[in-house]
């Protein structure tokens, strides 16, 4: 309980900047759709003059900017960029920060296995993650609310994309974690969380471009695409399944490479 309580102290910091973060980009972004949504047909004209491909890449097809939902559909994806960042920051800081300054000798002196210190770190983590999503949910209704003028339109979609966080969280902070004991030593985690965010991204973007569904299959801002599950009011089920098998196996190999693992100390 004290390691978890330590290391979700040592994330409030970041989780209230990341959560800022968001809540300035649903505000500005959307607020910014809606005010131009007088003129959606102007708007969707430069929209249609942009290359095919380009659309594509920015999740940007068959959007009906007409309604709120659409527009926060768009919004979505810049804060899956951002949820994406810091659970991969989480997942790479998780063990490495250990060894990066030297304290890893003393956290594992203590009279306590590495199953329950690795446990103990993933909950705060987790916990961490779960204060953002949070923020995400409450800004997403209050700020739709506030530039939709009073009128009705269907939450059922703004709750599939909502709920679709924990999984897309979760897969970023545990691939992290695994690359993490994959890896020799970590010396900087910020470079590695933005390759992986942003990596998964440009795969889920190129292979819209190039027709290649195979290369789209291991990315979950395709798992989770937001313009699909608006559309269809669902989700891409074996995409989802995909998202969920790889956190099922990333968790434990990162309990089996941990207990295994030769710790980087002080001596």
């Amino acid at each position: 309980m004290n390691i978890f309580n330590h290391e979700f102290k040592s994330y409030s910091k970041s989780v209230a900047i990341w959560s800022g973060s968001i809540f300035l980009i649903i505000l500005v972004y959307l607020s910014a759709m809606a005010s131009i949504s007088v003129d959606i047909q102007t708007f969707n004209d430069i929209l249609a003059s942009f290359p095919e491909e380009f659309l594509i890449a920015f999740g940007m097809t068959e959007l009906d900017l007409s309604s709120i939902v659409g527009m926060y559909g768009l919004v979505f994806l810049f804060c899956q960029i951002c949820l994406a960042i810091q659970a991969a920051n989480y997942g790479f800081s998780l063990i490495s920060i250990e060894e990066r300054e030297l304290t890893a000798d003393f956290l594992l002196a203590k009279p306590i296995g590495r199953g329950k210190i690795l446990t103990a770190k993933l909950l705060a983590a987790i916990a961490s993650l779960t204060i953002t999503n949070l923020t995400v949910w409450v800004s997403s209704f209050l700020i739709i609310n506030l530039n939709n003028d009073g009128q009705s339109y269907e939450t059922k979609p703004v709750i599939l994309l909502l709920l679709s966080i924990v999984v897309f969280q979760l897969f970023f902070l545990s691939v992290g974690v695994l690359i993490s004991l994959l890896m020799k030593r970590v010396r900087s985690v910020t470079p590695l969380s933005m390759a992986l965010a942003f990596g998964m991204y440009v795969l889920s973007a190129f292979g819209g471009m190039l027709g290649e569904d195979t290369i789209e299959l291991i990315s979950p801002f395709k798992h989770f695409e937001p313009n699909y599950i608006i559309k269809n009011v669902a989700y891409d089920t074996p995409l989802v399944l995909i998202s969920v098998i790889t956190i099922l196996i990333a968790i434990p190999a990162s309990y089996l490479l941990f207990s295994k693992r030769n710790i980087h100390s002080a001596v």
